[in-house]
């Protein structure tokens, strides 16, 4: 099956924009045309596209990803080079997700708390306030 920009874009998520930045910015080899020279991608292309988005989700830049796909078009050998690179993006996202649960903890400690105060478990406390202070605990 193949897929115009149109249905690649929706089938991956993507914006037009994207998909075709990525296009000229040679993310996608060997882009194939129609009669009428309309890009057109079959399902390996698809493919493709939808591991630069979690690529760039992961936080490769542009150059980053042409890296990659230079390493990928080497074929088996470049194997080992690549896992290096995708295990340093996964140390980095593992790093971010530490921190995101971090915050997370602390709006859930901060939401029992407001929740406790609301219903009379506790008193209120500040420690942006005098004691005995009424407002806003940071």
């Amino acid at each position: 099956m193949t897929y115009t920009m149109m249905q690649a874009c929706r089938e991956a998520n993507m914006t037009y924009q994207t998909l075709k930045f990525y296009c000229n910015q040679g993310l996608v080899p060997n882009v194939k045309r129609d009669k009428n020279n309309r890009r057109v991608f079959d399902e390996r292309d698809l493919e493709w596209i939808k591991g630069l988005i979690c690529l760039k989700k992961c936080g490769m830049s542009i150059e980053e990803m042409k890296a990659y796909l230079q390493l990928c078009l080497q074929g088996e050998r470049s194997i080992p080079e690549r896992k290096v690179l995708l295990a340093e993006k996964r140390e980095r996202l593992v790093a971010q997700l530490a921190e995101v649960q971090a915050s997370i903890d602390y709006i859930d400690w901060k939401q029992g708390f407001y929740d406790d105060v609301l219903a009379g478990r506790i008193g209120y406390y500040s420690n942006l306030l005098p004691s005995g202070g009424q407002g806003e605990k940071s």
